[in-house]
């Protein structure tokens, strides 16, 4: 089988490759291109890429052998990963093997910031002795604030406790218990504003999290306080950032990655002797690289050799006729795993999975990674897959269950899965009306509704009497608002009904707004499926 290693990764990971007497090894020289790649991948069943090579559906389809392709890192950006699931073809990365070397340069980072190094360093290599103006600050007893408690924030927050420091977790899906285990005190956002002497940034990429930092963000921190980013270039508006530290509100900041990389010749963070930068250097160790490379190497030979599948960021580790069978679960689970994200509180300590009827008989870790996925796709952004779901769970101190039921039912196959968090409950369940192409949400805490799992939802308890679904209705068309589908439950009589709707776009604030001034109505909610 031939391995085509396309980016420079690890000697060991190479070695690790090179011993297997199945492989045949193609080290390229240097990146190519994809009209470069195309004659080359003829008979590759396997490709080895980090961030430079982009595996594009062109390549993909020029490779009728390739089996797996392997990313010696986090993300896959730079892999089609559609086109691979399509043609049946495992794409694999390396998730855990950055995250000590980050969490090591977030706390060089936060000790050089608090005093001062490398603009010391610089002075003494001009020739300059000035000790008065590289003046510092102590971490001892100082207040950290860790925005984002997984692998790489919670290895910051030990060291930063290690210090002497207190600290401030912001992490809407970190449960108490764990944030008890970590050491840390569980905050708002604003809390860790208002008290923290540094803030450390790591969240993933995401609608909500892209400029997240920004000038009102600023404004509400304590006066002096120092940002440090490396997590993700673009949730910290870098423009903002520079206004804040121009004005003095905002001490200094430490950055490792940025909005645009590499870096545009006019940069103006680069002129403020405040700011400590460098070119995102979080994963570049030896022990980093060491650790993907032979993380990488061991999954694609795991894969073609014994046919073992781990770190697949997709789900072909199913033959295909069984894959076909579970296919439509694996989006029913997801859907409903994204709904209650949106619906349940941030904060959950437990997760049942229900499988009932037929759906009893099908391979269930798969459709729970796909539940997981859907739910905690907010918490983790891109970078969640099937794979790492249930570490990540773990990591959030969230506990999954997964229970085979022989409650009869009106379906002959259904899923159901409930969410708890300090003594609430919010859950959903779905089946398929006719074929599975054609997949339902049937129950919304314990309320029967018919919904279709796809597109824009919009919830809202109302009181049952005459007039609601008019009043909505027309307000709707007020803001040109199309709805596709609605389903009514009520709990009784006069008593209060679950109103779900199906729309065609997202409705304006200013329209939930009005809505919201109503009496009658209660608990509206916008979910994006």
């Amino acid at each position: 089988m031939n391995v085509m290693i396309c980016d420079p990764i690890s000697p060991k990971g190479i070695a690790l490759l090179q011993q297997q007497p199945e492989f045949k090894v193609t080290v390229l020289e240097k990146r190519l291109a994809e009209a470069e790649l195309l004659p080359l991948v003829g008979e590759v069943a396997a490709m080895v890429v980090r961030s430079e090579t982009k595996v594009t559906k062109r390549v993909i389809e020029a490779a009728p052998e390739l089996r797996v392709v392997g990313r010696a890192g986090v993300g896959v950006d730079n892999v089609d990963v559609e086109t691979a699931t399509q043609r049946g073809i495992v794409v694999m990365n390396t998730p855990g093997g950055n995250t000590i070397s980050t969490a090591e340069l977030t706390f060089s980072m936060l000790m050089a910031l608090a005093r001062k190094i490398p603009q010391a360093h610089g002075s003494m290599k001009a020739g300059e002795w000035n000790r008065k103006e590289f003046q510092g600050v102590e971490l001892y007893n100082k207040t950290l604030g860790v925005l984002g408690m997984g692998r790489i924030g919670s290895e910051v927050a030990r060291r930063a406790i290690a210090f002497g420091m207190r600290v401030l977790a912001c992490d809407p899906y970190l449960s108490l218990s764990r944030a008890k285990a970590l050491q840390v005190e569980l905050v708002e956002l604003d809390e860790i504003y208002a008290r923290a002497d540094f803030i450390t940034v790591h969240m993933p990429m995401s609608d909500e999290t892209r400029g997240m930092i920004n000038a009102a963000a600023f404004a509400k921190m304590k006066k002096g306080v120092r940002v440090l980013n490396c997590a993700r270039g673009g949730i910290i508006h870098e423009q903002d950032l520079y206004d804040a530290i121009k004005s003095g509100h905002v001490a200094g900041a430490a950055l490792d990655v940025y909005e645009t990389e590499p870096l545009p010749k006019e940069f103006p963070l680069r002129d403020l002797p405040q700011v400590i930068m460098t070119p995102h250097l979080g994963a570049s160790t030896e022990e980093a690289q060491e650790n993907v490379g032979i993380e990488v190497a061991e999954a694609i030979t795991d894969y073609l050799v014994h046919g073992a599948v781990r770190n697949a960021v997709n789900l072909p580790n199913l033959d295909a006729k069984t894959y076909a069978l579970v296919k439509p679960y694996l989006n029913l689970g997801e859907k409903l795993g994204r709904l209650l994200a949106q619906l349940a509180p941030k904060r959950n300590e437990r997760l049942v999975i229900t499988y009932g009827g037929r759906a009893t008989e099908m391979p269930g870790d798969p459709i729970s990674r796909s539940v997981l996925k859907g739910f905690l796709e907010l918490a983790g952004g891109k970078d969640v897959n099937q794979v790492n779901v249930r570490a990540l769970a773990s990591s959030l101190g969230l506990l999954v269950e997964e229970v085979k039921s022989s409650e009869e039912t009106d379906f002959n196959e259904w899923l159901h899965v409930a969410v708890y968090s300090e003594g609430q409950k919010v859950s959903a369940g779905g089946t398929f009306f006719g074929k599975q192409s054609h997949p339902r949400i049937v129950r919304i805490n314990s309320l029967p509704v018919e919904v279709v799992p796809s597109g824009v939802l919009f919830l809202m308890t109302n009181k049952d009497r005459p007039g609601i679904v008019g009043y909505i209705g027309t307000l709707m068309g007020k803001y040109k608002i199309n709805i596709a589908n609605m389903s009514l439950s009520r709990d009784n009589k006069g008593g209060h009904a679950l109103t779900v709707l199906n729309l065609d776009s997202v409705p304006p604030a200013e329209l939930l707004q009005e809505i919201r001034t109503d009496p009658d109505i209660s608990n509206v909610r916008v979910v994006k499926l």
